[in-house]
């Protein structure tokens, strides 16, 4: 059943793009994209480094994008860009803060305990891979402690792991500008 709803967005949505041929963009290389709940303190740590990536000087073939929860809706940056760089939480009994750089080419890769939204980025990359249209993907998972806290401050542990993760992610689009697929063999982290 899941399956058969999930072909059916496929298919909407790819009558939707060939209606709207037009208006297509040509493909961008790089998109930084921030996951997480800006209301749910270290859970929305990915929202937090995009904001904060805005403020540096990227490359003018790098886009940042805060996409909140994730879920389909984000469907359109993947097929937009040919290489997507994700920053999300994820409780992995790791220690708060531990900065972890990972290569998903499956749903199946992503972490088995992230954050809260992981299913809808989970069933997205399935859609992608049924639609041929699959990105190179690099997903920085910053481990926290719980999704108990509320609010919109991040723990001062997490906050002080933000400029590490800032200085990551610029190394691997400087590896990225030296490749011509958005392959990376070697992690940064």
């Amino acid at each position: 059943m899941k399956k058969k709803c999930l072909k059916e967005i496929i298919i909407k949505h790819q009558i939707q793009k060939n209606n709207n041929n037009s208006n297509m963009q040509p493909e961008k290389k790089v998109l930084v994209l921030g996951i997480g709940n800006y209301l749910m303190g270290d859970e929305g740590i990915g929202v937090h480094v995009a904001e904060r990536l805005l403020k540096e000087n990227l490359p003018p073939d790098v886009d940042v994008v805060d996409g909140g929860t994730g879920g389909f809706h984000l469907l359109e940056y993947f097929e937009t860009y040919k290489t997507v760089i994700l920053v999300d939480a994820t409780l992995d009994n790791n220690p708060n803060g531990t900065i972890r750089l990972i290569k998903p080419r499956f749903a199946q890769d992503f972490p088995k305990a992230m954050s809260t939204h992981d299913i809808g980025l989970k069933d997205m990359v399935s859609a992608l891979q049924l639609m041929s249209k699959m990105p190179t993907i690099h997903l920085f998972v910053i481990s926290i402690e719980s999704l108990q806290q509320q609010g919109i401050e991040l723990t001062d542990e997490i906050e002080k792991v933000i400029p590490d993760v800032i200085q990551n992610i610029k190394d691997l689009l400087g590896k990225i500008a030296e490749t011509t697929t958005g392959e990376v063999l070697e992690a940064v982290v």
